[in-house]
């Protein structure tokens, strides 16, 4: 058998081989599955969206114009942040309940998009207090490759944005990652150790408040706990929970509410 009719008989073999494997719903070492029409289309959708919006302002914009201003006593206060914050209310809706809180979080951010929509999402709203809620977006490069200082200035212009304003600023830690289900091998854990040393140093400073949600459900390998998270990023109920007594408890300080 001459080299020509060996190579084509090893690819024919291959993807004989391949496609078997398919059948069988088993994948080949190597072989990326295709994907589906739905995830075509969701990765369009969002590309477009970003093209056309980048920080996603026409998320919440009917929303914040439906919204009335505060009325006089009311302690408003505004979740701003990513997936974390969005998934929230939808998973946990009780806590938003028949209180004044809002919230703007939008799935995928990063800090920069967060910043940008951050007068017409946060300030425009007029609350007493801002829980800020970001960076772990940044870390996975969502929005391309971000540096640990990126995120830094992008949360402390947040910060002053909000103070500036006479808003409380309450700024949370990011919540421990072991790794990323749709980037893994980036080594998170570590960085968002060092962003978390840095917010609260910079609270400390800077007459902020320091939301600790870390600590609460980091695991033995800095990543989050298994009661807490189905994919080791965004919290369950459960984790949501452990969030909601942390997050009441700083609100209450930042409104001197006993």
């Amino acid at each position: 058998m001459n080299r020509f009719k060996l190579t084509v008989f090893l690819l024919v073999g291959f993807f004989c081989f391949a496609i078997g494997l398919q059948g069988q719903n088993v994948q080949a070492p190597g072989i990326v599955p295709a994907k589906t029409i739905e995830q075509l289309t969701k990765e369009n959708e969002q590309l477009l969206r970003t093209k056309n919006d980048w920080a996603n302002f026409s998320r919440y914009r009917e929303a914040n114009e439906k919204l009335c201003k505060p009325v006089a006593g009311e302690g408003r206060v505004v979740f701003m942040g990513n997936s974390i914050t969005d998934g929230w209310i939808r998973i946990s809706p009780g806590f938003f309940e028949n209180k004044p809180y809002i919230d703007r979080g939008i799935s995928g951010q990063t800090t920069p998009q967060m910043l940008v929509r951050f007068r017409a999402d946060v300030i425009n709203l007029k609350p007493k207090v801002v829980l800020i809620l970001g960076g772990t977006n940044d870390i996975a490069g969502n929005t391309g490759p971000s540096t640990l200082e990126m995120i830094e200035d992008n949360l402390a212009s947040m910060a002053e944005l909000a103070k500036s304003n006479g808003i409380k600023v309450i700024l949370c830690s990011i919540l421990p990652v072991y790794d990323y289900p749709w980037k893994p091998g980036l080594e998170p854990a570590g960085k968002i150790i060092t962003v978390n040393k840095w917010i609260k140093e910079y609270a400390a400073s800077h007459g902020c408040d320091y939301l600790d949600y870390f600590t609460s459900v980091v695991d033995e390998r800095q990543g989050m706990k298994i009661e807490y998270s189905k994919d080791g990023v965004h919290p369950n109920k459960e984790g949501y929970k452990v969030m909601e007594v942390l997050a009441e408890e700083a609100i209450r300080k930042a409104l001197d509410m006993k």
